[in-house]
C-alpha cells in the first residue's frame, strides 16, 4: 500500500496530538467546574441548614426543598415539593444521625434531574435541605458542548495551520529533491539550493553540495585515470601488435624474427608493469591495499634497495619504523630509478628522524625537478617534461604517483625538492633530535635499470 506523503504523515500526528491535548484539557476544564459547581450548592445547603433552626419552620420554593425526619427516615414534615416523599433510606438516615452527611437523590417527579441534600442531626430529628441538580447538568452538558464544538474547531485549524507549517518546511527539501533529480554527471557544477535559513535544512544542503563536491572529484580523477590509462596502454599495444604483424611477414630470418619477439617481449614487460601499478593505485583508492606491517630497521630496509641497485648498505639501526617491508622497498626502489633515470651522478640514500618522523632520502647530483614541476611530481601521469615521448621517459608517469600511494598508506608522505625525494614515515621510537644516516651511494653509471 502507497503511504501518505510525509506532510501530511506529520500533519496527521500533530493532528493526533493536538486531540489528545484538547481532549486531555477538556476533561481537566469540565471536572473542574462541576467541581466549583458541587462546591457551591454545598456551601448554599449548609447555609440554609445553619438558617432552619428547630423552632423554626421549614422553607423551600422552585428547586429548593427541605423535610424533618424521624431516625429511620420517615417524613414528619416537609415542604410542597417532597411532601410525604421517602428521602433517606434507613442506611442514609443512620449517617445523619451521627453527624451532617451528603446524599443524592435519583429524583422525584416534580423537580428536574437529581436532587442533592445536605442531612444532618436536630436533636432527636433529622433536618434535609436539598435542592434539584437540574441546573447544574444543564451548565455542565453546555459546557460539554462548547468544549467539544470549541475543541474540533481548534483541531482543525491546528491541522491546517500544521500543514501549512510542514509544506513550509519541507519546501525546500522538495527544492533540493528536484534538484538532485536533474543532476547527472554529464553536467558538471551542479549543485542543490541552499535555503537561507539557518537551520538543519540549510546544514544539510551544505553537506550534501561538499559531498557533491568530493563526488565530482572522485568522478573527474576517475575520468582523467582513465583517460590516461588508455593513452598509455594504446603506446605498448600498437608497437606490440605491429612487432606481431611484422614477425609475422614471409621471408624474415631467423634474427629479425628474434629481434621482432625481443621487442614484442619488451613491450609485453611494460605493459604487465603498467597493469600492476594501475593495479596498485586502484587499490589505494579504494582502500584495499594490504599490508604486511611488522618492525623495521631503516638500515636493513635501506640496505636492501641499495644492494638490489649493486652497492653495500650502511647501518642504520637505530632508526626504526613500522610499515610493509616489500611495499616501502618498492617505493625506495621507484625513487632510486627515477633519480637513475633522469638524474645525473651519484645517487645517495639516507634516512633522517626529526620529531617524530623518519624521512627516508634519495638525492642525486643532477638540476633536480623543476621548481613548478616538484608539487606535482607525485601526482598520477605526470612528467617533467609533457611533450617528452614515453620511450624517453622510460615510463608511464606513475612510479612516483605510487611511492605517494604507499606512503599514505603507511600514514606518511612523500615530497621533493630539486633532486631530493623522499618518504616521510612515522618513526617507531619518536625522536625529538635530530638524527641520521651515512649516505648510501648508488652509481648512475654502475646501477642496474630496472624494467618498470
Amino acid at each position: 500500500m502507497r503511504r501518505l506523503p510525509l506532510r501530511l504523515r506529520l500533519t496527521l500526528a500533530f493532528g493526533l496530538v493536538m486531540a489528545l491535548v484538547l481532549a486531555a484539557t477538556g476533561f481537566v476544564v469540565y471536572g473542574i467546574f462541576r467541581s466549583d459547581l458541587n462546591h457551591t450548592i454545598d456551601n448554599s445547603l449548609r447555609a440554609r441548614a445553619a438558617a432552619t433552626g428547630p423552632a423554626r419552620g421549614l422553607a423551600g420554593e422552585g428547586e429548593n426543598f427541605a423535610q424533618r425526619v424521624r431516625p429511620d427516615g420517615s417524613p414528619l414534615a416537609a415542604t410542597a415539593q417532597v411532601r410525604g416523599r421517602l428521602l433517606l433510606g434507613p442506611a442514609d438516615a443512620a449517617r445523619a444521625a451521627r453527624g451532617p452527611v451528603f446524599v443524592e437523590h435519583a429524583g422525584i417527579p416534580g423537580l428536574d434531574g437529581r436532587l442533592r441534600m445536605l442531612a444532618q442531626p436536630e436533636g432527636p430529628r433529622i433536618l434535609v435541605v436539598g435542592q434539584s441538580l437540574g441546573e447544574r447538568d444543564d451548565s455542565l452538558r453546555t459546557l460539554a458542548l462548547l468544549l467539544a464544538g470549541g475543541g474540533a474547531v481548534a483541531l482543525l485549524l491546528a491541522c491546517l495551520a500544521g500543514y501549512g507549517v510542514a509544506s513550509g518546511a519541507l519546501r525546500p527539501v522538495e527544492a533540493m529533491r528536484h534538484r538532485a533529480a536533474a543532476i547527472s554527471g554529464a553536467r558538471a557544477g551542479e549543485r542543490l539550493p541552499v535555503p537561507d535559513t539557518a537551520d538543519e535544512l540549510q546544514r544539510l544542503a551544505e553537506t550534501l553540495n561538499e559531498m557533491l563536491d568530493r563526488l565530482e572529484g572522485a568522478l573527474a580523477r576517475e575520468r582523467a585515470f582513465v583517460a590516461d590509462a588508455s593513452h598509455e596502454l594504446r603506446t605498448p599495444l600498437a608497437v606490440l601488435k605491429a612487432e606481431i604483424d611484422l614477425a609475422l611477414r614471409r621471408g624474415r630470418s631467423a634474427d629479425e624474427l628474434r629481434a621482432a619477439l625481443e621487442s614484442a617481449g619488451e613491450e609485453t614487460d611494460r605493459l604487465v608493469q603498467l597493469a600492476e601499478d594501475l593495479l596498485v593505485i586502484a587499490r589505494v583508492d579504494e582502500g584495499r591495499l594490504q599490508l604486511r606491517v611488522e618492525d623495521l630497521q631503516v638500515g636493513e630496509l635501506l640496505g636492501a634497495v641499495a644492494a638490489r641497485f649493486g652497492v653495500v648498505a650502511g647501518d642504520a639501526r637505530e632508526l626504526r619504523v613500522r610499515g610493509d617491508r616489500a611495499r616501502l622497498e618498492q617505493a625506495l626502489g621507484n625513487l632510486v630509478d627515477n633519480a637513475q633515470r633522469h638524474g645525473a651522478g651519484e645517487v645517495r640514500l639516507s634516512a633522517v628522524a626529526r620529531d617524530g618522523k623518519v624521512e627516508l632520502h634519495v638525492t642525486d647530483e643532477g638540476d633536480g625537478l623543476p621548481s613548478d614541476f616538484a608539487p606535482l611530481a607525485f601526482e598520477r601521469f605526470t612528467r617533467a617534461d609533457a611533450a617528452r615521448s614515453r620511450e624517453a621517459s622510460g615510463g608511464a608517469g606513475l612510479g612516483l604517483a605510487i611511492v605517494a600511494a604507499i606512503a599514505q598508506s603507511h600514514g606518511g608522505s612523500a615530497g621533493a625538492s630539486g633532486a631530493d625525494l623522499w618518504i616521510q614515515l612515522p618513526a617507531l621510537n619518536e625522536r625529538s633530535t635530530l638524527r641520521s644516516t651515512p649516505p648510501l651511494t648508488v652509481s648512475s653509471s654502475t646501477v642496474p635499470t630496472p624494467r618498470r
